[in-house]
């Protein structure tokens, strides 16, 4: 009978053995699959939403995710303390990696990028004057402006400004909304390294009329002395100057913005002709003998 009483006792050790061991099996197990991941990839900091050049960033901007260990970006950052604080010198995408050449020191911003006399200017354009997006930081572009037609000046015009100017930042400009209250992202802010008389010029173009921006090659380094403008009337067809007709008698004086009579001098009186008579050792005028009746 006492055999019999420790049977089941044996069969509960056993059972309790085998779940103790189950468990041990499955921890080993997961502790296994986690030091297997931790081995095969790192940990990148990214940015949460798109980020525009010139922005501190804060915690809620960046989290953490795991890059295959082969593939995590140079110049990536593992904690985001490590980045707390920085500003970005170029736009940052959704889920982009932050790395160490896309943010200035701490306290710094895209003036640390600005070369000494030269000026960092922004110009905002739309996607399709900015060559649909296209334009990045590093590339080089020429500036037209195109101011239309107003009391001064007849025809709309067009005319490059600037040439071979150096874009130091790119990025969507979402401040602006449409009716739905939805992001605007037709509108591009991009901002071109200049000396300060291209400032001015930008300036004035953008106070005056609409900026468009022409991408060139890499290796296209020439520019042009002279750009001569184009207006509405060459686009046409009807190009060259304008005809003004002109009298003999009354020429026409053609300024710039006006044409102008040209005063004929007054004709001057006629004189009449007299004769000297000499006579018994006088002289006296007389008038011709053919003028008297």
């Amino acid at each position: 009978m006492a055999q019999n009483r420790g049977g089941p006792f044996l069969i509960l050790a056993i059972v309790l053995g085998l779940a103790a061991a189950a468990v041990v099996f499955l921890y080993l197990n997961q502790q296994s699959a986690s030091n297997i991941t931790a081995r095969s990839t790192r940990p990148v900091v990214v940015s949460v939403a798109d980020l525009k050049f010139g922005t501190k960033l804060e915690p809620n901007q960046l989290k953490v995710v795991n890059y295959p260990k082969d593939s995590v970006p140079p110049g990536s950052y593992t904690s985001i303390d490590s980045v707390k604080g920085q500003t970005t010198k170029i736009f940052l995408a959704s889920l982009e990696p932050v790395l160490q050449s896309k943010l200035s020191t701490v306290g710094g911003g895209l003036s640390m990028m600005v070369p000494h006399a030269m000026r960092a200017s922004s110009v905002t354009v739309n996607l399709v004057s900015s060559v649909s997006g296209f334009v990045v930081p590093g590339d080089h572009v020429d500036v037209l402006v195109t101011i239309d037609q107003t009391a001064q000046q007849q025809l709309a015009t067009t005319k490059t400004i600037l040439q071979n100017i150096e874009v130091v930042a790119a990025g969507v400009k979402t401040e602006q909304r449409d009716q739905e209250n939805k992001p605007n992202t037709d509108q591009q802010t991009i901002t071109l390294l200049v000396d300060p008389p291209s400032a001015e010029k930008m300036a004035l173009a953008m106070h005056e009329g609409k900026i468009h921006l022409t991408l060139r090659n890499p290796e296209d380094l020439d520019t042009l002395k002279v750009l001569p403008s184009v207006d509405t009337r060459e686009i046409l067809g009807g190009g060259g100057p304008v005809a003004v007709a002109t009298r003999r008698s009354a020429p026409r004086v053609v300024y710039k913005d006006r044409v102008v009579e040209k005063q004929m001098p007054a004709p001057a009186p006629e004189q009449p002709i007299r004769v000297t008579v000499i006579k018994s050792g006088k002289s006296e005028q007389q008038d011709p003998a053919n003028d008297h009746k």
